[in-house]
């Protein structure tokens, strides 16, 4: 055994390690042909198929992303435009209840106004009927006691009520024109 491998020892300096032998070189191009070939053959194909529908539904993706970003655009767009016609309407309903309110603060007044023209007017006729029914009463007391003046003074009894009223009222009237003081006025 030491013989064989002394030979084996010999024989092996002048072989390089590092390149192989020709049947190996050749079996080793035949594998990898083969295995080439199924390669491109089967999984190669496959592989490019699989690609292509990652591609697909990537790209697929995307555009369901565009068309739903745009139709999210025209949504926020929408709402804008909603959202700017509830502030007009809004403003427009705030004008509109600003003029409403100056109309019925105006009628308002009015009405007030003319309840104290109508209250004053009312006031005024009501002094005028108790400044007539006072004059009324002091012409009364002034002509019984005119007349009891004068039955002091004559002595005698005014007893005719004809000759009482004209005497009464001959009298007011003397007194309205030289005093200067009416009664009415």
């Amino acid at each position: 055994m030491n013989s064989t491998y002394l030979l084996a020892a010999e024989g092996s300096s002048d072989v390089n390690p590092l390149i192989p032998e020709p049947y190996d070189i050749f079996w080793s191009a035949v594998v990898f042909i083969v295995i080439a070939f199924v390669f491109t053959k089967y999984v190669v194909p496959r592989l490019t198929k699989v690609l292509d529908e990652r591609s697909q539904k990537i790209e697929g993706g995307i555009a369901k992303a565009e068309a739903v970003q745009a139709e999210a655009q025209a949504t926020l767009q929408q709402y804008q435009e909603q959202l700017a016609e509830a502030r007009l309407e809004a403003a427009r309903i705030r004008e509109e209840a600003r003029t409403q309110g100056a109309a019925i603060l105006s009628q308002m007044r009015t009405d007030a106004q003319a309840e104290a023209d109508r209250i004053v007017a009312a006031g005024h006729s009501q002094l005028e009927a108790q400044r007539q029914q006072i004059v009324t009463e002091l012409r009364s007391e002034l002509g019984r006691t005119a007349v009891d003046l004068a039955e002091k003074i004559i002595g005698q009894s005014v007893a005719d009520e004809a000759k009482q009223s004209a005497s009464i009222d001959r009298f007011l009237a003397e007194l309205d024109a030289n005093a200067g003081i009416g009664v009415g006025r």
